[in-house]
């Protein structure tokens, strides 16, 4: 038995891929909940009751998919280029960071809360940024490998955080706890639904989706930055400038993760902890995996992660079983999908 690389993959083999994925995933994922002493069936009916069965979950499950749309953003933009960001967990807190830092400057509580929304975003992104361009910049001058740099560089952002929340940065009225001083209330992202927690940061996450879609498909940026992921060299050789396409697509990249924890203060906390995020930007690179690397696909595979998040704790409270299960389905998918991905390449023969 041998694997023979296709020349041009079918594009209904590709399409199915994910959908091949996710089921492969759902029915491993069911062996372990049958394993617990539950029905594999009646668990996913009550994942999709607790995700969309009330008001209040499909509100919730929304909130959930908004900063998961823009981490699988910030890595699908990247990893086509074939830059490996790893760090988006990072971005995702000094964008947040710089929100509530931004918020201290004087005469911005004052603005109008247009302006003084899209200023906040703004620095969130323009944070995410500065935080990707320095393992890109190690690795165009000295061939530093980025995954370690970009990866470690997640626990020196998260570190400095807790650094600031608990001094510098720190909410005087939080009773000791340690929580950033508020970002300005004028910035804060309106309601979608009232007595909930889904805010506009969906809208902005959907729109930005669209937007690196169209980038991607239809300016020379998006053509240069596929051709530096298919082939550098060939790339090179045709005159593609890779340096400068490959810190135009980290800007974009780090740009989105931080525009990611922006949005999430903005939007739901309203103020900086340690633990704004479950790890978002780790999850971001399972969706953009998910998604195969489509801007439109990671909007689908963030909903995916979003419902077994939000639906796992229904399930729990009802069959007792641990709610890390949705942790093991999206682990899962991104397994699968890698799977997926190789056999749509490659066709087995004997």
């Amino acid at each position: 038995m041998r694997f023979e690389r296709r020349e041009h993959p079918p594009t209904a083999l590709v399409l199915l891929a994910p959908v091949g994925a996710i089921l492969a995933a759902l029915l491993l994922s069911g062996g372990l909940i049958a394993l617990a002493g539950a029905n594999m069936f009646e668990a996913y009916g009550l994942i999709l009751k607790g995700a969309f069965g009330s008001r209040l979950g499909v509100s919730e499950t929304l909130t959930r998919t908004v900063p998961l749309i823009l981490t699988g953003l910030a890595a699908a933009v990247a990893f086509r280029a074939r830059l490996w960001n790893i760090g988006a967990e990072g971005q995702f807190y000094v964008g947040a960071l710089a929100v509530a830092a931004f918020g201290t400057v004087p005469g911005i509580a004052g603005l109008p809360p247009v302006l003084a929304v899209l200023m906040c975003l703004l620095a969130g992104a323009l944070a995410g940024m500065v935080l990707l361009l320095g393992p890109l910049g190690l690795r165009l001058k000295f061939g530093v490998d980025e995954v370690v740099t970009s990866l470690l560089l997640n626990f020196v952002a998260l570190l400095f955080v807790s650094m600031m929340i608990e001094g510098a940065m720190k909410d005087p009225l939080a009773f000791g706890w340690p929580q950033s001083i508020p970002a300005p209330d004028s910035a804060l992202l309106p309601k979608l639904m009232a007595r909930t927690r889904l805010h506009a940061g969906l809208l902005i996450a959907v729109v930005m989706a669209v937007a690196v879609w169209w980038i991607q498909a239809r300016t020379v940026f998006g053509m240069r930055s596929r051709a530096a992921g298919l082939n550098p060299r060939a790339a090179g050789f045709a005159g593609v400038p890779l340096g400068r396409t490959l810190i135009t697509v980290a800007c974009l990249s780090g740009g989105l993760a931080g525009l990611a924890g922006a949005v999430e203060v903005l939007g739901v906390k309203g103020y900086v902890t340690t633990d704004l995020s479950p790890g978002y930007g780790y999850s971001g690179i399972i969706i953009a995996m998910l998604a195969n690397l489509n801007p439109l696909g990671v909007i689908a595979a963030a909903l995916f992660s979003a419902v077994m998040f939000v639906g796992a704790d229904s399930m729990s409270r009802a069959l007792s079983i641990p709610s890390y299960i949705a942790d093991v389905t999206v682990a899962l998918s991104l397994l699968t999908m890698l799977v997926a991905i190789f056999l749509t390449q490659y066709r087995i023969r004997r």
